[in-house]
């Protein structure tokens, strides 16, 4: 690497980028070695109070120094200013032979807004003022953060967002991967379809590396306006900063293609001790067993003809959805005599799933995880049937869900009403602590583990009050990670080889999860064509490979647009993970009947991948007799 000083300028040329330090402008160019521009980058930030906007003034030029940071050269570019906010502030970007990190550092007291990198409000020496930003000279940006519209690579125009936030209403159905890496990559080339990555033209990826409990943010916001862009970190006013704060690296390195670049950000966390080498349980063989998730099945039975209804979303959010009076929602039929029926006709089939799920809603009430007795009268012996049956059962768990919940083990809104369960609450984290080791543990229901959903559901919001939380408790994703490892130590403690699903593919996430799942199927692209789900699920089995390599896939199925796109996800399932079953009758959003050649595509299917599996997998599971012993179990519905 060589820094090079110029008329007024400092250039480092590193073997994969340069970097021209412009001093008068407060910019490094970042560029190719060839000298293809990827950005004017703003060395100007701005770091919020909640009571005041940080705004610099007397703004210095540049530093640029050489220094040796464990036994390697580096070169260091500091921006010092004046801060409105602040009683010191300063930019520091450091130079690498393989990359760029840049971080803000801030001195004195105050509770954090939202943090701005590479971009930032500020008052020059020109006397230009207002919001700064670095400049797009790249086309495309890929984001590992499954959307709807889909659309994996999109226009270096169009912002994105990857955190713990989302829902199906406009502008937050993001939230598929909650948190996903958050790494994004900046592409030469557009897309040429929903699920396109190009390659051939070089990439460079834009991570932001830190501790998981120094992620007290809820997104990362790609943030682009008129040809420039900057980064937005939300602290929602919940974490105090009294002395020093310094910002989460911006990590920039460049990368073949995106792949390459999550792989690389994940080598950056490992390294750092940021996330684990290797998952925190040694895989039991029955992990990856086939799995029957019932959810599919459930909707399938209560859907209304048209959209969905039986999907919560419409139910809870986006309204008005009427279900006409007698027909049942999707999570009334999470009931023990309507899953011995979806068993029983897999079984007679050839079907039969190592792992079952009972999804939504066994509970009573989600925060407590009390089985409904109307809807399971006795879950504690219907789960032993199934292990004597040689099956595993997962229980549907839903995070951040404050029913049942006293408020001061919850985050409220100000009027005291809980808006979702705290982490940060000692007896919140004591009473999940409990209720986990009841459910797995031998004493209690015997379950196996969980399917942890809505992740995406943080509490986010200045006004969000936290009445029972330690001082300085995580919020965002930090709060999540804790409320995930609250889950996971009471599980293992409870029963070592519990099984842990989460649809949290960041690498610091890999200490709290055992499985992946690539979650809900969505459906259309920016311009309103449908993608195939083999598609979709591909690309996002890809980032998992890439951020948690060493963690088994739950491949899932819903909600999957008609029997087509069902029989094709069907065959691709066992090269993408553990193949997961979600319908036992027909698919809910086409009302397609499955015949007995689509369960037997199943059977088959699931023979070829427990074969590959290594010798006679289970293959007492396959097995004539069981198979009719679990038809017997409960009536087979009529067709």
């Amino acid at each position: 690497m060589q820094l090079i000083h110029g008329l007024g300028t400092h250039t480092v040329v590193a073997g994969s980028y340069q970097l021209q330090v412009r001093a008068p402008q407060r910019v490094a160019v970042l560029a190719d070695p060839d000298g293809r521009i990827w950005s004017r980058l703003s060395l100007l930030a701005s770091v919020d109070r909640t009571d005041l906007a940080d705004e610099s003034y007397d703004v210095g030029e540049p530093r640029v120094s050489v220094a040796r940071l464990d036994g390697e050269e580096v070169v260091e570019v500091e921006v010092a200013c004046r801060s409105s906010a602040w009683s010191t502030k300063s930019v520091l970007a450091r130079c690498f032979e393989d990359r760029i990190e840049l971080a803000v550092r801030v001195e004195g007291s105050g509770v954090l807004g939202t943090v701005r990198l590479l971009g930032g409000r500020a008052i020059l020496p020109t006397g230009a003022c207002g919001t700064f930003r670095s400049s797009i000279e790249f086309a495309s940006v890929f984001n590992p953060a499954p959307t709807e519209p889909v659309q994996v690579v999109r226009p270096a125009a169009a912002g994105a967002a990857v955190g713990v936030l989302g829902d199906a209403t406009a502008g937050r159905l993001h939230g598929i991967f909650s948190p996903p890496p958050l790494c994004l990559a900046l592409g030469r080339e557009p897309a040429l379809s929903p699920t396109d990555v190009p390659g051939g033209a070089g990439w460079f990826t834009v991570g932001l590396l830190a501790a998981v409990t120094d992620l007290r943010f809820t997104e990362l916001r790609y943030a682009p306006l008129d040809g420039g862009f900057l980064l937005e970190l939300d602290y929602d006013g919940h974490t105090t900063v009294d002395g020093s704060f310094v910002t989460p690296a911006v990590v920039l390195r460049p990368a073949a293609d995106p792949w390459q670049g999550l792989a690389g950000y994940r080598a950056d966390l490992v390294a750092r001790g940021f996330a684990p080498a290797e998952p925190a349980t040694a895989p039991a063989a029955w992990w990856t067993e086939p799995i029957f998730c019932g959810w599919g099945a459930q909707c399938a039975a209560a859907s209304v003809p048209g959209q969905p209804m039986s999907h919560p979303y419409y139910l809870d959010e986006l309204g008005p959805a009427t279900v006409p009076a007698g027909l049942p929602v999707a999570g009334d039929l999470a009931r023990q005599d309507r899953y011995d029926q979806w068993l029983a006709r897999l079984a007679a089939h050839g079907v039969v799933p190592g792992t079952v799920v009972v999804d939504d809603r066994w509970q009573l009430a989600y925060g407590t995880g009390e089985p409904d007795p109307r809807r399971w009268p006795d879950l504690r012996a219907w789960i032993a049937r199934r292990h004597a049956a040689g099956q595993h059962v997962l229980l549907w768990w839903k995070a951040w869900d404050p029913a049942g919940l006293p408020p001061d083990e919850c985050v409220t809104d100000p009027a005291g009403t809980p808006v979702a369960a705290d982490p940060g609450s000692p007896a919140y984290r004591k009473r999940l602590a409990k209720t986990v080791a009841w459910l797995v543990g031998p004493d209690g229901l015997d379950a196996d583990g969980f399917k942890v959903d809505f992740t995406q559901r943080a509490p986010a919001g200045h006004a969000l009050r936290r009445p029972g939380a330690d001082p300085g408790a995580p919020w965002g994703i930090a709060a999540l990670h804790r409320l995930l490892e609250t889950l996971y130590r009471a599980a293992k403690s409870a029963k070592p080889d519990a099984l842990v699903v989460t649809h949290t593919p960041h690498p610091g996430f890999g200490d709290v999860c055992d499985m992946v799942r690539l979650n809900d199927i969505l459906e259309r692209d920016p311009s309103g064509a449908a993608v195939p789900a083999v598609d979709q699920l591909a690309f996002r089995r890809a980032v998992v490979a890439a951020a948690l390599p060493h963690h088994p896939v739950d491949t899932d199925q819903w909600p999957i647009a008609d029997r087509a796109q069902w029989r094709a996800y069907v065959l691709a399932q066992a090269r993408l993970g553990v193949p997961a079953l979600y319908y036992a009758d027909r698919i809910d959003r086409s009302g397609e009947e499955l015949t007995g050649d689509d369960l037997a595509l199943v059977a088959r299917a699931w023979r070829e991948y427990r074969a590959s599996r290594g010798p006679a997998a289970d293959a007492a599971r396959d097995s004539v007799p069981l198979q009719r012993s679990l038809a017997g179990a409960g009536q087979v519905p009529s067709r």
